[in-house]
């Protein structure tokens, strides 16, 4: 039931973290800033490491998320580090095949590379907007 509880307050982290692409207020005075890359490490960063959560809560409950190798990942630490590791090369890339998701994993795995996908898009467009504001 802890777990489950957890896995709400992960997805609302990552929820409000996403929003801040989206909020009416600029976070940074320039086109491109320091403050602009932080914000952007920020953001993936939350992705990141909620969705290792999220994996590796669904393994800690008993789900089969994850097979390395065609064995299913398990374990308490590696599990958690197969989860960070998968979590990490599903947001940034297509990943390289050594570790799957299958089951519920696969959705979750979409969601979160759907997400790594818009991320700089997002970004890139705000940053247009926020320009234009100023300029305009």
């Amino acid at each position: 039931m802890f777990g489950y509880i957890f896995l709400l307050f992960i997805i609302i982290i990552i929820s409000m973290s996403l929003r801040t692409l989206f909020s009416p207020i600029p976070y940074q005075n320039k086109l491109l800033s320091w403050e602009s890359f932080l914000y952007l490490i920020f953001i993936y960063s939350t992705i990141f490491l909620g969705f290792g959560l999220v994996y590796f809560i669904f393994i800690q409950n008993g789900y089969s998320v994850l097979l390395e190798n065609g064995v299913k990942v398990g374990g308490l630490l590696y599990s958690l580090q197969a989860s960070f590791y998968f979590s990490g090369l599903t947001l940034f890339s297509v990943g390289y095949g050594d570790i799957a998701p299958i089951g519920i994993g696969r959705v979750v795995a979409i969601i979160e590379a759907l997400i790594g996908y818009t991320i700089p898009a997002s970004f890139v467009v705000r940053t247009v907007i926020d320009f234009r504001k100023e300029r305009g």
